[in-house]
């Protein structure tokens, strides 16, 4: 599973149990998000959990650390027994917008910002599993 974490959206992918492909679940308020993943966890076979991390581009964590480690952490005392990493996903909004536009999305479609992180938190897990 992979979390793109933002103030009021996050979005949220989850890949096979073959670690081949990722898809978008859909986008979850932030202040529900512990429940759902906890809830997601809980039926669904998931071994570990990847968290965007937002640098700069002088690779330091960017102000949006501010309120994401805290969630996290929250997270990890929750599920003490998941595996989680963080991967760098400086630019992965920017590529998600890239994405619809050449897919072919209506304007309309793509000004939405819970389809651009839902579309974020896949890029964010195949990164990771292109890397692994």
């Amino acid at each position: 599973m992979a979390i793109d974490c933002g103030r009021k959206r996050c979005g949220v992918a989850v890949s096979d149990v073959l670690r081949i492909a990722a898809g978008g679940l859909p986008t979850v308020r932030t202040c529900d998000l512990e429940a759902f993943v906890t809830d997601y966890c809980s039926r669904e076979p998931v071994d570990r959990i990847i968290i965007g991390h937002p640098l700069t581009l002088r690779g330091e964590d960017s102000e949006s650390m501010r309120y994401i480690r805290p969630l996290v952490n929250r997270l990890r005392k929750l599920l003490p027994d998941m595996e989680f990493e963080e991967v760098d996903e400086r630019f992965t909004s920017a590529q998600a917008h890239r994405d619809m536009i050449t897919a072919g999305f209506k304007k309309s479609d793509r000004q939405r910002k819970d389809l651009a992180d839902e579309m974020a938190a896949v890029l964010i897990l195949n990164l990771w599993l292109e890397t692994h």
